[in-house]
């Protein structure tokens, strides 16, 4: 903590992934809801070709500089041809404190930035190295879900080794006549196909194995409504009331465009009309999620619920978006907690967890009966 009394927060935010411009806007709407008289924020953007902008680049791009004309003059400061200079400014960040990754997808939720942050030493904001990269996985998550009995939707896992063993009609018979076909470790909605038919399954798969080299095949759940959940904390999480999203009759599921092109016809209904007992069921279904694939500081979990009114966990985001239409922020804020005071509780939480692993041994040292339990 500097002099001043503020803390100093770095903010990462960027990628090399398709939602490149979705972290920037989820990056600019945290940055201008942070206490200023709380926090000192310095920026670094993730530019799609894996290094950090200095602040003070970053800062031209939020104030509306096109990051290209940006991107070159920051190059030229960087030896590109040094190993550790993708990371050279986050090591010479001054005196941060709690690091703020915001980096939607590939490099930010799949363990990578955690796993630098780690090796920096420093607090940062969501779940660790494990628990960002299992949920991250489609394929992963589910398989965790499933020993815990969290219920999920039914699927068999392709590669380009298995694919072959794997027919539309063959898996049709196992899983229904309407399947779904998803990249296990891709986000927004990128290389997903709904198949009715053999012709769709096999153009489908055809382009999600672009985005992956494993590919989940899905059962379709019948008339599902999409509900989402956020949970916040480390290890005592709470979570937020349930909203829904109803996307246009004419999208199969939530796509891409609907979420980050043209979302105007699609409808948020936050809190959502359910059952108590449907609530209550999603909740815990929600936290054991949560505890099952060690998550920290937060997450937004979707629900797939079918007609009869049975929850399935769809997919666990670790760092959900903020944006101005994102479910995450709006969530809580329907459960009483301001996007101002969500920022503050996930800087809490990043320096409790940091402090609560730091008593952890990585080294034999004999129990002193003076020592207190973490």
């Amino acid at each position: 903590m500097k002099n001043n009394g503020k803390q100093h927060v770095a903010l990462l935010f960027g990628g090399n992934s398709s939602e490149h411009d979705v972290s920037k806007r989820s990056a600019h709407n945290i940055y201008d809801a942070m206490d200023k008289d709380k926090y000192d924020v310095s920026l670094f953007l993730m530019t799609k070709e894996g290094y950090f902008m200095s602040h003070e680049g970053s800062k031209r791009v939020f104030d509306g500089e096109p990051e290209e004309v940006v991107e070159k003059d920051e190059m030229a400061k960087l030896d590109m041809a040094n190993p550790i200079a993708p990371i050279f400014n986050l090591q010479h960040a001054d005196n941060v404190d709690v690091f703020f990754p915001i980096i939607h997808g590939n490099l930010g939720e799949d363990g990578t930035i955690q796993g630098l942050l780690r090796l920096l030493n420093k607090p940062y904001v969501g779940s660790a190295v494990l628990g960002s990269s299992m949920s991250f996985d489609k394929d992963i998550t589910k398989k965790i879900l499933t020993l815990a009995n969290v219920a999920n939707t039914r699927y068999e896992l392709l590669t380009p080794r298995t694919q072959e063993r794997y027919s539309y009609d063959a898996l049709a018979k196992e899983l229904g006549s309407t399947l779904f076909i998803k990249p296990a470790n891709q986000g927004s909605s990128v290389g997903i196909h709904k198949a009715e038919n053999a012709e769709e399954f096999n153009e489908g798969l055809r382009d999600a194995f672009r985005y992956d080299d494993k590919v989940l095949v899905e059962e379709a759940i019948e008339g599902p409504r999409e509900l989402e959940i956020s949970i916040l904390g480390n290890r005592q999480p709470i979570a937020s009331k349930i909203g829904s999203i109803q996307v246009p009759a004419s999208d199969e599921f939530y796509t891409y465009d609907n979420k980050f092109v043209d979302a105007s016809a699609v409808k948020f209904d936050i809190p959502v009309a359910i059952s108590t007992q449907l609530a209550d069921e999603i909740t815990k279904m929600a936290l054991d999620a949560y505890e099952a694939l060690g998550l920290k500081g937060m997450a937004r979990i979707d629900f797939l619920v079918s007609k009869d009114d049975k929850p399935y966990v769809g997919e666990v985001n670790t760092l959900p978006g903020f944006t101005n239409i994102s479910l995450y922020p709006q969530l809580f804020e329907a459960s009483g907690i301001s996007y101002t005071d969500l920022i503050d509780r996930l800087i809490e939480l990043a320096i409790d967890e940091h402090e609560y692993q730091s008593k952890i041994l990585y080294d034999f040292k004999p129990l002193d009966p003076k020592d207190q339990d973490i």
